[in-house]
């Protein structure tokens, strides 16, 4: 990993209280460090719809009183010279016209303008932010009418500030109620009662473990570990590929151009398929993805065409078991889905957070899982969800 040189730089001390210890900096964690690591230098891009005009010098001066109290987002990173190979967060003076921008638009000459939005988005990947001229972020105003909303706002914050959960918990604890200006937003997930966490340790509190359904589920759960372990390895030690798809990673590419393309869905549709097949949210939502993934994956693949015409040419003398193994049969097709390893409910932490300086527990706190895919074409499209 390729560190920048040190420097020297100004701590702000006073208007970052939130270092423990009175001390003014603190090392990057290992999974911060872990982001800036070539294969895995991520950023992670929001893009936010409105119902108004965005006023930028409104929006400036909120952030100064909210989101700049997190110390994530008001220090440099740089290279700490007590460590080897380690970096720290430095507290600095943040100047916000480096970081709100807003670009010169005339909506007039623009075609399209949920276009125009996705390809300023995809710029924004092939270009990166660095870490020792600033804070690892940026807030792109777009003043702009598209389908959905009457303008954009575009937050491209890198991975080592903090993972989906804490930006999320941190966006939130950084908006009010508009029927109360004073009050956060109400948190939609229930505090756990500890009530409900009675236990019953006689002979009729122990029965339901001896049940043959609890020793299927502990046998089902030691299985499926066990078969994922040997799939992660096999993965890691290159015996087991995903099919050549136009889906797949290009190796020694993970920092290359995206395009962010969204769809608006309506939840009440996902509930409705999830009463009506009595699953759950996550599976609703999984089998929609796979669905367009399917579609798009036998949309796209006209190269297998191709593939299958030039093996019927060169084995035509072939025997038909060995030309007909020219078009896969099983496409396998493999995806990382992260996963958040926190307790629920850190709103109120991190409101106390922008509004009085504290430590808290943010940056990433995550695992991952290897979710296969079945890329195929259903006639009914229930089926994705069975």
């Amino acid at each position: 990993m390729q560190l920048p040189k040190p420097i020297k730089v100004s701590p702000i001390v006073d208007e970052n209280p939130i270092f423990e210890n009175g001390k003014e900096d603190q090392p990057l964690s290992p999974m911060s460090r872990l982001f800036h690591e070539p294969e895995s230098n991520l950023y992670i891009v929001v893009m936010i719809g409105f119902k108004s005009k965005i006023n930028p010098d409104f929006v400036k001066a909120n952030l100064g009183h909210s989101l700049l109290k997190h110390h994530r987002f008001s220090s440099l990173q740089v290279e700490d010279e007590k460590i080897k190979g380690g970096l720290k967060w430095v507290p600095t003076k943040v100047n916000l016209d480096n970081h709100v921008i807003v670009p010169n638009l005339e909506p007039k000459s623009i075609d399209s303008a949920d276009k125009f939005v996705e390809d300023y988005v995809s710029n924004l990947s092939k270009t990166g932010i660095k870490m020792s001229k600033q804070p690892m972020w940026d807030l792109h105003l777009l003043n702009i009418k598209t389908s959905d909303a009457e303008s954009v706002a575009v937050l491209r914050v890198h991975h080592s500030l903090g993972d989906g959960t804490s930006l999320v918990s941190l966006f939130l604890s950084c908006t009010r109620k508009v029927s109360n200006p004073e009050e956060l937003p109400s948190n939609s997930i229930p505090p756990t009662s500890k009530e409900g966490d009675s236990r019953s340790y006689g002979i009729k509190g122990f029965w339901p473990y001896l049940s043959f359904k609890y020793f299927w589920f502990v046998f089902s759960l030691f299985y499926n570990t066990l078969v994922d372990a040997v799939m992660v390895i096999a993965t890691i030690l290159m015996f087991v590929k995903d099919s050549e798809t136009p889906l797949k990673g290009i190796m020694g590419k993970a920092s290359g151009p995206r395009r962010i393309v969204h769809r608006s869905l309506s939840l009440d549709d996902f509930k409705f398929v999830k009463n009506a097949m009595n699953t759950t949210i996550n599976d609703a939502v999984v089998a929609v993805t796979q669905a367009g993934l399917s579609r798009y994956s036998i949309g796209n693949m006209l190269w297998f065409i191709l593939i299958y015409i030039i093996g019927e040419l060169l084995l035509v003398n072939k025997g038909a078991s060995e030309r007909n193994n020219n078009l896969p049969k099983n496409i396998r097709l493999r995806a990382a889905i992260m996963k958040d390893l926190r307790s629920s409910g850190e709103v109120q932490e991190l409101a106390d957070t922008v509004k009085n300086g504290y430590k808290t527990k943010s940056g990433n706190k995550i695992g991952f899982v290897i979710f296969p895919f079945s890329i195929a074409l259903r006639d009914d499209p229930l089926d994705y969800v069975k």
